[in-house]
């Protein structure tokens, strides 16, 4: 259920990098369930299409366009080819990124390096692509998906929680340079979200519900619940706040809010 009216973004026109799954397919989604047209920028095609499908049967308002924001030439590719498909641009939603757990001591230098590349230059080198085409529109909204990694230190987590830093760096300095040309960026930074590969992939064997029981809220959030969160912060309702991110993590990333909500809980019994 949305709080707010179907045409909000109507007419409107967002590139999603990394939009085929997960939590950028779940802002895709309310983007498109608001009234603006998506295009879908990652490596797999076939993804992609089923992703855009998904979100839009008749291909009117969601298109997928293969490319790694890695490979600049690639990139401006895709973008120039989402750019002709919906006559436009207005959103531009970082979503893409890498992660895997490896401790600090046997975690590659490549390896490093990888999510780096991915989160940290795949967020600058779309920005940077997409910034001419926002200026022809008279501005528009950058959203960068970033993580509570960035700034609560977290085991195995090195690399995303480096390149995630580096990404809310980026948030902070576009809004203050282009916020001059009516282009506002902010960022999201959910905590865990339920059924997402990502989750699968981090989440221990066996520690789901001890992690939930850790939680203030007791759950995981959703992929609609940060859809909902970046769909507020793309709309008009959002137009004076640049230069963010805003934590939607249920408190879990508050200092030593996992261990004292689970004392807590066993002190009441």
């Amino acid at each position: 259920m949305s709080i707010f009216k179907s045409d909000i973004l109507q007419g409107k026109v967002a590139i999603i990098t990394g939009g085929g799954s997960g939590i950028n397919l779940g802002i895709a989604k309310a983007l498109v369930d608001h009234g603006a047209s998506v295009a879908l920028i990652s490596r797999t095609q076939s993804k992609l299409d089923a992703a855009a499908e998904q979100l839009s049967p008749d291909g009117s308002q969601a298109k997928g366009f293969a490319a790694d924001v890695r490979d600049v030439d690639a990139l401006k590719g895709a973008i120039e080819k989402s750019v002709e498909a919906f006559g436009g641009l207005d959103i531009l939603v970082n979503g893409a990124a890498g992660n895997f757990l490896a401790p600090a001591a046997a975690l590659s230098p490549n390896g490093f390096k990888s999510v780096m590349d991915i989160d940290t230059l795949g967020t600058f080198n779309a920005s940077r692509l997409c910034f001419e085409h926002l200026q022809k529109r008279g501005g528009g909204v950058i959203l960068n998906v970033s993580a509570t990694q960035a700034f609560m230190p977290t085991p195995m987590q090195v690399h995303p929680g480096a390149a995630k830093a580096a990404v809310d760096k980026i948030t902070e300095d576009l809004a203050l340079e282009w916020g001059p040309f009516n282009i506002r960026v902010v960022g999201i930074a959910p905590g865990g979200v339920e059924g997402t590969e990502g989750m699968k992939r981090l989440m221990p064997p066996g520690m789901d519900e001890k992690m939930r029981a850790a939680l203030p809220l007791g759950r995981f959030t959703t992929t609609e619940e940060i859809g909902q969160v970046a769909l507020f912060l793309v709309s008009p309702a959002a137009g004076y706040i640049t230069g963010t991110t805003l934590v939607v993590d249920g408190a879990s990333a508050m200092p030593l809010s996992g261990v004292f909500w689970t004392a807590m809980r066993q002190w009441g019994g």
